[in-house]
């Protein structure tokens, strides 16, 4: 045996989803990588019952699909082969605004999200995973513990098949998701609790998938009504063209107007929305599935990176440090870039080093931050969100970009800016910077749309099933 290979070091992933997974990925240049899933993972793209929110509609920003394809290079292109599709934004979007505007569409974009549906982007992210022998699957096993002290985890306590058994590690990494039990395993190794914040909107979510009515199976655009935080009830829903000549459609409510499971009231639900375009769609639409719900939509942050005291040899990454509202479509870009952000540190630092940890947690924090202030700053006023109602900076910020997303629907300069932060390809201060604050305030603005901007063909398309036509 090589010096290189009886040095080589260990590492402990807890999660088999997709942050997980690229957590692996990532480890594998560094060490032996042991990935622990409680759950049975399918060969394929299939439900499984740890992720109950996959049957809900995903988007993959551009600022995710960057870093998902830097992490496994012709990623995209293999997600594509198997019926997911690149979505042009705003070429391929119709939406309307939380505060009532119709966003224009134009053909001139950079953005590109990745739509289908989750089963099919973690099978095939898994897959590619899987591929790399450095990498062992632990499937069906729960983890118990860490292993070690407050000052450094040396592993984990794991149970399978009625028994139990421990991983040494150099280095354990939670991505277990919104599930995580990082706060009870902290506390038992003698830390204290780590500052934690909670809004919640209350929001139920109900889905549903429909077979693509008419000829709208390839070239549909997405089709999204955002609720208005400061209407009570609030209420929203989303049309996402997956794989499969398939729509995947969610709708959502907050507390006084939720949505329920039952199949009968789904369209009449779509009707109620803000504008009833996603229900005038859906009459023409056969629908291959049952409605099913979720209730966990809050936003919850863990400030780990703000800990006082944080143990060598462990970090957390994903959900498992913030959960969002899914309204928002963030979760799934902020763990890819969370894991760049990983990548990054370890290509700076040794797998050994003192302080790997606390940098990984940091570093981590950053995409995290983005896409927190991005979803509360719209949930936290929601009634009973949140046990503090909005400060005033809070307030002031988010008069802003009411003007801000006033100004994106008006005038395509300010559109771009506003898709760059969206899009999670720069932070959210992008929007107060000189020439965005002039765009809003003093630049040229078109009027209003009346209507969402969907084009003559694309309704017949929907209704009749006549040829679909280009965007106008």
């Amino acid at each position: 045996m090589s010096d290189r290979a009886a040095t080589r070091r260990s590492a402990v992933v807890i999660g088999g989803g997709m942050t997980g997974m690229l957590a692996a990925a990532v480890l594998a240049d560094h060490a032996d990588v042991t990935v622990v899933e409680r759950d049975l993972l399918p060969s394929g793209p299939e439900p499984r019952k740890g992720l109950p929110q996959a049957r809900h509609a995903h988007v993959l920003w551009s600022g995710g699909v960057k870093a998902l394809e830097e992490l496994l290079p012709g990623i995209t292109e293999q997600l594509v082969a198997r019926g997911a599709w690149r979505a042009r934004i705003m070429t391929d979007l119709v939406s309307k605004a939380p505060s009532g505007q119709w966003f224009r569409r134009f053909n001139h974009s950079h953005h590109t999200n990745l739509l289908c549906s989750r089963d099919l982007l973690d099978a095939v992210i898994r897959a590619r995973v899987l591929e790399d022998r450095r990498i062992t699957l632990r499937p069906q096993t729960e983890l118990l513990a860490l292993q070690g002290s407050a000052n450094r985890v040396s592993g984990v306590r794991i149970r399978a098949a009625h028994s139990e058994d421990t991983l040494t590690a150099d280095l354990v990494i939670d991505a277990s998701g919104r599930a995580s039990r990082a706060p009870v395993w902290l506390r038992d190794l003698g830390l204290p609790p780590v500052l934690e914040r909670k809004v919640d909107a209350g929001l139920v979510y109900a889905s549903r998938t429909y077979r693509a009515p008419g000829s709208t199976a390839d070239g549909f655009p997405i089709v999204n009504v955002q609720a208005d935080p400061r209407q009570a009830p609030g209420k929203g829903g989303i049309i996402a063209p997956i794989e499969g000549g398939r729509w995947l459609v969610t709708l959502a409510g907050t507390r006084g107007g939720q949505p329920t499971a039952d199949n009968d009231a789904f369209l009449a639900f779509a009707r109620e929305l803000p504008h009833p375009v996603i229900g005038e769609l859906l009459a023409g639409a056969e629908p291959e599935t049952d409605v099913v719900t979720t209730r966990s939509t809050a936003n919850k942050r863990r400030y780990y990176e703000r800990a006082a005291r944080w143990p060598e040899g462990f970090a957390v990454l994903g959900d498992a440090v913030a959960g969002y509202n899914p309204v928002y479509g963030h979760g799934l870009s902020v763990s890819a870039q969370s894991v760049i952000a990983l990548r990054r540190v370890l290509r700076r630092q040794d797998l050994g080093a003192r302080g790997l940890a606390r940098s990984i947690q940091k570093a981590a924090a950053r995409p995290v931050d983005n896409a927190w202030s991005l979803a509360v700053g719209q949930d936290v006023f929601y009634p009973g969100a949140s046990d503090q109602p909005p400060s005033r900076l809070e307030r002031i910020l988010a008069a802003f970009v009411d003007r801000a997303v006033d100004a994106g629907s008006r005038n395509p300069r300010a559109l771009r800016v506003l898709l760059d932060v969206m899009s999670m390809e720069t932070s959210p201060a992008r929007l107060f910077m000189p020439d965005m604050v002039a765009l809003v305030y003093l630049g040229r603005k078109k009027p209003l749309l009346d209507g969402p901007p969907l084009t003559e063909p694309e309704r017949r398309a929907a209704v009749a099933g006549a040829p679909l036509g280009s965007v106008e």
